[in-house]
């Protein structure tokens, strides 16, 4: 059971500089112009300086895919009910869920973990880490106690250290709960201190009605509870989910353990961004993937300092865009890992000049 204090008292160490100038070196030296890889220097030196290896090996990846249920459907606030998280869990339990097809082709593996299902059964195939039969409504209460967000936290850290021991060089970041785009955003707004409507979108596509209907639900729990956004982890325990405090553990976890976490959509950005107002320095181990269609990601990413590198209008959830990066962080890897000197084709290197 992690405990306030524990949390509070973590301190990150910084990925290794001169790391990450050996790799950025390493791709300067590669047979083509300065920084033409665009993004991918930068991210693959990152990656290098937080695993500690010049080489690169990110060939054994995972997906952590967080699962809960939202009190706050309650309100209307989406198309589908509750019972919709626990089929698409099983789904994932039996590896034919989309997220699951996506990583089977880019050699990932996925990790389905029930951290909040409303529901008594244990889904095979699924990793029981339950902290509660989801949230509260948190128009009318706190979605969770403060102890409750904790051990979600926990779990998520827990989850990273097990990865570790197991070789993973790469975490990606999912999630599977119905009405988590407003439990998103209801905590994006909170940390950002901005205006609801600006943040909130239609989560699996909501009518105008429906998603007015949503800002007017959000706006008023808000008023409700009255957060300061200096107030992370109960910002996160009022009106939060437990698939966002988990994956907030998945965060911290990896820069505490120095695996690279890859963020997917606006559920793992806000725990990403959670992960930061609690613990400073984690942001240093994130990896970003794509431009959510939710708008409060692009928010969040500005934030945290990263960009996305992929644009196509995603919004599938459960870690698909993440997925999506690992194949572009593999392609990437081969000119890096398998280059060709200026030297191999007899040729003078460019100069960087600025």
């Amino acid at each position: 059971m992690l405990t306030k204090r524990e949390l509070e008292q973590l301190k990150i160490t910084p990925p290794d500089k001169a790391l990450y100038k050996a790799v950025k070196d390493n791709w300067d030296a590669v047979a083509k112009p300065l920084d033409s890889m665009g993004e991918f220097e930068p991210l693959l030196s990152r990656i290098g300086a937080i695993l500690g290896d010049v080489s690169l090996d990110i060939e054994k990846k995972a997906v952590v895919v967080m699962c809960a249920d939202n009190g706050i459907v309650e309100e209307h606030i989406s198309q589908s009910g509750q019972e919709v998280t626990a089929k698409v869990a099983a789904s994932m339990g039996r590896r034919t869920s989309s997220v699951c097809r996506m990583a089977a082709a880019v050699g990932a593996d996925v990790f389905p973990v029930d951290i909040g299902v409303n529901s008594k059964e244990r889904i095979p195939g699924v990793t029981d880490r339950k902290v509660r039969r989801g949230t509260g409504n948190f128009l009318k209460e706190s979605a969770m106690t403060e102890e409750e967000a904790l051990r979600a936290i926990g779990t998520g850290m827990q989850l990273v250290a097990e990865l570790k021991r197991d070789g993973y060089k790469l975490i990606a970041t999912g999630e599977m709960g119905i009405g988590n785009t407003t439990t998103s955003s209801a905590v994006a707004a909170a940390l950002l201190s901005c205006e609801v409507e600006e943040i909130t979108g239609r989560g699996a596509g909501l009518s105008d009605a429906g998603l007015s209907h949503k800002i007017e639900v959000i706006r008023q729990a808000l008023r409700f509870h009255g957060l300061k956004e200096n107030e992370p982890l109960r910002i996160l325990s009022t009106v939060g989910g437990l698939d966002i405090a988990g994956l907030t553990g998945v965060f911290i976890g990896g820069a505490v353990h120095h695996i690279p976490i890859v963020i997917d959509g606006v559920i793992s950005a806000v725990a990403a961004l959670t992960a930061e107002r609690l613990v400073p320095g984690v942001k240093e181990y994130v990896i970003p993937s794509h431009s959510s269609r939710e708008p409060a990601a692009l928010h969040i990413l500005e934030e945290l300092g990263v960009r996305p590198v992929i644009d196509a209008g995603l919004a599938l959830g459960e870690g698909t865009g993440a997925v999506m990066m690992f194949g572009l962080l593999d392609i990437a890897r081969t000119v890096y890992g398998e280059r060709t000197t200026f030297a191999d084709i007899d040729m003078e290197p460019y100069e960087r000049f600025c």
